[in-house]
């Protein structure tokens, strides 16, 4: 089956520290920085940060005017360990709580995600929706 995303990116209004936040909270679930590239020629911390399980970035992040209001962006997990060590990853990077590792039944019964705030305000999620 063909996945509907190939990748997906947004700016972000503080490079490096959007860079660290998600290289941190986004460790647990394998999802490690896998390319990055400067656009700039004066020095300065412009660039781009692809992320991915493998060898293809399929999450990136660049410098840019950053969005006004937010956007949800969810990563799947393996399991509902993951999902918590996500959480905890991200807290600890930084990220604000936004829904603790749970069910979310009102979705379905074996969803289970967690849910922070980034340093933009955007609203990250770790889930998975296999049962225990």
């Amino acid at each position: 089956m063909l996945d509907i995303l190939d990748h997906v990116g947004f700016p972000v209004s503080d490079y490096m520290r959007s860079k660290t936040f998600y290289s941190q909270a986004l460790a647990p679930l394998g999802i490690v920085l896998l390319k990055e590239m400067s656009l700039s020629i004066d020095g300065s911390d412009d660039g781009y940060a692809g992320f991915g399980r493998g060898t293809r970035p399929q999450f990136w992040i660049g410098t840019g005017a950053a969005l006004t209001g937010s956007l949800h962006i969810a990563f799947a997990a393996k399991d509902r360990d993951e999902v918590a060590a996500f959480y905890k990853a991200a807290l600890a990077a930084g990220g604000r709580d936004n829904g603790p590792p749970g069910l979310r039944p009102h979705y379905h019964e074996n969803y289970f995600g967690a849910f922070v705030i980034d340093p933009d305000g955007h609203n990250v999620e770790a889930v998975t929706h296999l049962p225990e």
